[in-house]
């Protein structure tokens, strides 16, 4: 076997959830450590119809068997190891939009339906499987299929209720946020809490998978978990009648809408935003000569509105990070690269000053935006407006967390007498942000940064600029 040991990163945090199954991350690769158990599941898998298919049509993580040594991480050592092949970013639920969550939930479903028939099912419904290529949904969990071994229900129905279902419902009938719910609760939204926010609610499956669901919970809160899987199991539970309860509820959830309104952000993105139409022509040209010198692996559009610098630096780019704090303009921007077939552009729900935490188990279980990856270019246009007179960040903190993410930056900063800023101010007190100047912000950058393009346009300056080395 190669050994791979002395080049170990760590085994992924997110991973100890499951005996038979934990992922670690060398500089080689991305690597499954398997028990027998996982190893015997692994190997119905790859025999079946499924496996091939689902690589092939990118909707299952690439994945083989490798000689690979593995770190001792399981009970008992690794009785196989497998490699896959490496995502660009990884993302959680509590960042998408609706339509991602329902799209990661279909095809979970889809697989799921798919590999019963083929004689496997899943140990788990956790949309923490499933990851993106731009705006196509990939499964990336191998190890959650198994071998079907007996006549059980359907095991992973309640984490599919409380991390797929409840939150779509929630946004579909009430027009709540789903995320902040699953950012609060890595374990989702429970029946009974689900049942009191859809008190009163007549939408599809709230009746059957919501009031029953918590009424179950409440009758079973005292008996244990092996008493309760017994009781099930003793109905006598049968593939078909299995998969007709899946099919169902794949019907309930592709029927789920949202009906997105439009906020001063979905139309934002229809003008050119502070340009005539020479400046913006000049400033695309900026933008779009910065990504080619850089050519990143991975860039990051902050603030991307409607995606269109994030379409115009991608074909520079092996992969992009577009991200903006109003979920709704970030439903479109999806919905638009869906319908696109884009593989590049990943979009985002994410508030700057307010992003997604260290969660789990240590604090390690779910990373910050900046562990996942940092980018190569970071675009920050319309930005630091927002940031510094909207949300009270001082420019001078701007500028320092703008570097700590390191390499390349495009930034916009929009005079005072900009339209937008004058906008901004006039909602504050006269004497409200003195730090917001020319002057000041161009201070911040040099402290930080290496100057390497300047280009005014009209109420507007657009600056490339490099990290400066500790």
């Amino acid at each position: 076997m190669t050994d791979v040991g002395s080049r170990l990163q760590a085994a992924e945090p997110g991973s100890f959830r499951d005996r038979d199954s934990r992922v670690f991350v060398t500089p080689d690769g991305v690597f499954r450590a398997l028990s027998a158990r996982g190893l015997e599941d692994f190997e119905a898998l790859r025999a079946a119809p499924l496996f091939d298919a689902a690589i092939a049509n990118g909707t299952l993580v690439g994945t083989e068997l490798t000689d690979v040594e593995a770190p001792d991480i399981l009970p008992g050592g690794a009785a196989g190891v497998l490699r896959h092949e490496r995502l660009r970013f990884i993302s959680y639920p509590y960042e998408w939009t609706f339509g991602m969550l329902r799209d990661a939930a279909l095809l979970h479903l889809d697989l799921l339906d798919e590999g019963m028939d083929q004689g496997l099912t899943m140990k788990d419904a956790s949309p923490y499987n499933v990851q993106w290529r731009g705006a196509r949904p990939v499964f990336a969990d191998v190890g959650s299929f198994e071998l079907l071994r007996r006549q059980e229900p359907w095991v992973g129905y309640r984490q599919f209720c409380m991390l797929f279902l409840f939150p779509l419902m929630l946004q579909a009938y009430k027009g709540v946020p789903f995320q902040p719910w699953l950012r609060g609760s890595l374990d989702g939204i429970g029946p009974t809490d689900m049942a009191r926010l859809l008190k009163g609610s007549r939408g599809k499956g709230v009746l059957t998978h919501v009031k029953l669901h918590a009424r179950l919970e409440r009758k079973y809160a005292e008996t244990s978990r092996k008493e309760v899987k017994k009781e099930l199991e003793s109905a006598g539970f049968k593939p078909e009648l299995v998969q007709a309860n899946i099919r169902r509820m794949r019907k309930l959830v592709a029927g789920l809408e949202w009906k997105t309104g439009r906020t001063a952000w979905t139309e934002y993105g229809e003008g050119n935003r502070g340009y005539d139409e020479p400046d913006m022509r000049a400033k695309r040209d900026f933008v779009a000569a910065a990504a080619e010198r850089v050519k990143p692996r991975l860039a990051w559009d902050l603030g991307t509105n409607d995606g269109a610098f994030a379409r115009l630096i991608a074909p520079h780019a092996e992969h992009v990070v577009a991200s903006d704090f109003d979920h709704e303009t970030v439903e479109h921007l999806y919905r638009a690269l869906k319908a696109e077939g884009e593989e590049k552009i990943l979009p985002l729900v994410v508030d700057l000053t307010d992003p997604s935490p260290a969660r789990g188990w240590r604090g390690a279980e779910r990373q910050t935006l900046e562990q996942r990856g940092r980018p190569d270019l970071t675009l920050s246009l319309a930005l630091v407006h927002h940031l510094s007179i909207t949300r009270n960040v001082p420019v001078s903190e701007v500028v320092d967390w703008l570097a700590s993410l390191g390499g390349t930056h495009v930034v916009e900063f929009p005079l005072r007498e900009d339209k937008m800023v004058q906008t901004l101010l006039n909602a504050k007190r006269d004497d409200s942000h003195p730090d917001y100047d020319l002057a000041h912000f161009e201070q911040a950058l040099g402290r930080r940064f290496e100057l390497v393009n300047r280009l005014e346009l009209g109420t507007r300056v657009l600056y490339e600029a490099v990290v400066r080395e500790p």
